[in-house]
């Protein structure tokens, strides 16, 4: 029998353990491992944040949603929205050529007579304009003052009197078509010029021929050249209608007949005198 010593029974109780040293490569692996959990907590921790902030723009966007929809569905005082206050425009300065009360040539329509200025909003800008009255038309018209170079004064007693001298003067008609022509004798009439007016009279003009036919339109352009030369001479020679258009007629050569019988049918001064005394 073997001796049972307290000390060898102690030893095996109380044996330590024997610890085994890592090697380099385990320590390597061990420390990756660690990195990549960390990583992963990042990771998931900025997924969370990220998803954070998206919940919080999608509400805001509804948010701001709801708030347009509101300001739409908002109805102001008296069932009437507001209006937007904007600053009107003026037009540009311009000097005023003429003054109320004179008489101007408006190339489309003739000799008209200036009434008043007015301003006038057209587009959200303040225009001065004249504002014009044709008798003969019984019409109004308007024209910006910034485009008053389209209107023209009456023309003088010098200009009149070479308008004459165009009247006397041979007819030059071309030998194209007439619709060419017409279209240049409209032309001229829209011009408003005087002595292009004393031309087309001058060329559409049959005196008192009545064996030569005129077309309805030839005799249309002769009138409205006619009218517009007549109202002319009416206001610059400042006699009535008829006396301007006897001396129109006279140039022209026109109702000749007319005159020389309401020269005889008007009594002489000594013949009025001797009626005067009889009676």
């Amino acid at each position: 029998m073997k001796k049972i010593s307290l000390k060898n029974i102690l030893k095996k109780t109380f044996k330590k353990k024997t610890v085994k040293k890592k090697t380099k490569s385990e320590k390597k692996s061990v420390k990756a491992k660690k990195i990549t959990k960390a990583k992963n907590i990042k990771k998931v921790i900025k997924n969370v944040k990220d998803k954070k902030k998206k919940v919080q723009v999608l509400k805001k966007n509804k948010s701001e949603k709801l708030e347009v929809k509101n300001d739409n569905l908002r109805i102001s005082k008296g069932n009437e929205l507001k209006p937007e206050i904007k600053k009107v425009k003026k037009q540009e300065t311009e000097k005023k050529l003429y003054k109320p009360k004179d008489y101007v040539v408006y190339p489309k329509h003739g000799v008209g007579q200036i009434t008043e200025f007015k301003k006038i909003n057209i587009g959200g800008i303040e225009v001065e304009t004249y504002i014009l009255k044709f008798e003969k038309d019984k019409a109004n018209g308007m024209v910006p003052i910034n485009k008053q170079s389209n209107l023209r004064p009456l023309a003088s007693i010098n200009q009149i009197n070479k308008c004459v001298s165009i009247l006397k003067s041979k007819p030059k008609i071309k030998r194209s078509m007439w619709s060419r022509r017409a279209q240049e004798y409209e032309a001229k009439i829209s011009s408003g010029k005087i002595y292009d007016l004393a031309e087309v009279v001058r060329d559409l003009n049959k005196g008192d021929d009545l064996m030569i036919d005129q077309s309805y339109s030839e005799r249309q352009l002769f009138e409205k050249a006619y009218d517009r030369l007549l109202t002319e001479f009416q206001i610059v020679m400042g006699t009535n209608l008829e006396d301007a258009q006897k001396k129109l007629d006279k140039a022209l050569k026109r109702n000749l007949e007319k005159q020389t019988q309401n020269l005889e049918k008007k009594p002489t001064n000594e013949e009025a005198a001797g009626q005067e005394l009889t009676e």
